[in-house]
């Protein structure tokens, strides 16, 4: 499965997703994201690779939202 890089900005509550390339392997992926965050403004915008069977499932995933881990136990 590909790693998609995508150009994500956000308007208010909504992410605006730009698909830059595809790449087969996570290395590669990787160090082709290093070098556009250096290229880039990242105050207007984020890099991010994302792992998925096709875009859609890629989009999906970056459109998700994580809920926070629960604070509980000792460690808190």
């Amino acid at each position: 499965m590909p790693y998609y890089i995508y150009r994500v900005s956000q308007l208010g509550p909504i992410k605006q997703l730009e698909k830059l390339t595809q790449i087969e392997t996570f290395k590669e992926a990787s160090g082709t994201a290093k070098q556009m965050r250096k290229e880039v403004d990242l105050t207007k915008c984020k890099i991010q690779v994302v792992f998925g069977e096709n875009e859609l499932q890629a989009e999906e995933a970056l459109h998700s939202v994580r809920e926070p881990e629960p604070m509980t136990g000792d460690d808190y």
